[in-house]
Parts: structure tokens; sequence; C-alpha cells
């Protein structure tokens, strides 16, 4: 088969939130997570500094706030924003429910270790 095909209800929610798509999709080079945030959900502050991996966040419904570094940047449904690997980053949602698609893949810079790259998506 050329392709592979996951419903995120089959895939196991982690952080009360989040399912990682990127394996079971069977994906090589990119990581891949649907976020369904509870009003008022939190994730994990972090950052992808070791494994070099910058992010794409995708806001499909809803609306939220990401805080990159000290800067609270407000997001609305069809909003996307490019994150840095060194950025710290936290989803914090508002009084309603949002999803979000993040993704993730490694800089391509010549620091980027694709080679040892292992797919992860945001933590909660």
């Amino acid at each position: 088969m050329s392709y592979s095909k996951v419903h995120t209800d089959d895939v196991e929610k982690v952080s009360d939130a989040m399912h990682f798509l990127g394996d079971p999709l069977d994906c090589r080079q990119v990581g891949v997570t649907m976020v369904r945030c509870d009003p008022d959900w939190k994730g994990k502050p972090h950052d992808h500094t070791d494994d070099g991996h910058e992010e794409v966040y995708i806001l499909i419904d809803g609306e939220a706030t990401v805080r990159i570094d000290d800067e609270d940047v407000s997001m609305v449904s069809g909003d996307a924003v490019w994150i840095p690997p060194e950025a710290t980053r936290q989803i914090r949602n508002g009084d309603g429910e949002s999803s979000f698609v993040l993704v993730s893949a490694p800089e391509n810079t010549d620091t980027a270790k694709e080679s040892q790259w292992v797919p992860r998506g945001v933590q909660g």
C-alpha cells in the first residue's frame, strides 16, 4: 500500500489532550500531533533544542494562546505559527474548547541530526 491512514480516536490519548499520529502513520521524517484542548488546558512548557525540531502549530478550531518564549501569541481558527527549535513553547487554552494540529520535523541545517531524529509531539 502506498499510504497509511489512522483515525485519532484509534490512537491513545496522552496528557488528556494529545494524539501522536506519526508512529501510527509510519511517518519517516515528520511528526504530527492532534491536540484537543479542554477549557483552561495548558501544555507543558518545552523546547526542541536537543533534537533540533522546528514546529508549526495550526489552530483548526476555537481560540487559544501559544506562549513562545516570553510572548503570548493569540490564535483563532485558521491561524498557524512557526516555532524554531530553541524557543520555549506552551499551549494555553482559554474558556472554550480548541483543536490544534502540530507538525514537527528536524530543521534543515548542517547541525540537524536527521539520522537520529525521532518524531515527538508537544509535551503536555
